[in-house]
C-alpha cells in the first residue's frame, strides 16, 4: 500500500490568523528564532496498488476539489515513504 501526501497551504497574499497567532506565541516561550509562521492542512492518502501519473492525477482533482479550496489555497501532491507518525516512532527507539 502505498501513501500519497496532500499538502495544502494558504496563498501566499492570504493573510493567516492562526499563523500569526503561533508567531507571536513564540517569543514569549522563548523561542525567537522563528521570523514567520503560515498554517496549513497535511493529508495522508493510503493507495491500493502502484503509484501511477495516472493515479497522481487523480489524487491532484481530488485535492482540488474536495481537500482545499483553490480560491484562497494552494496544494501540492507528493509520494511518501512513512507517516509523520511512523517517523516519529521510530525516532524514539
Amino acid at each position: 500500500m502505498a501513501r500519497v501526501v496532500v499538502d495544502v497551504m494558504p496563498k501566499p497574499e492570504i493573510l493567516d490568523p492562526q499563523g500569526k497567532a503561533v508567531l507571536g506565541a513564540l517569543p514569549r516561550l522563548g523561542f525567537d528564532l522563528v521570523t514567520d509562521v503560515r498554517q496549513g492542512k497535511r493529508f495522508e492518502l493510503q493507495v491500493d496498488g502502484e503509484i501511477t501519473d495516472a493515479v497522481l492525477a487523480r489524487i491532484e482533482e481530488v485535492a482540488g476539489t474536495l481537500l482545499s479550496n483553490p480560491v484562497i489555497e494552494d496544494f501540492e501532491v507528493h509520494v511518501e515513504e512513512h507517516s509523520v507518525a511512523e517517523v516519529a516512532q521510530g525516532a524514539g527507539r
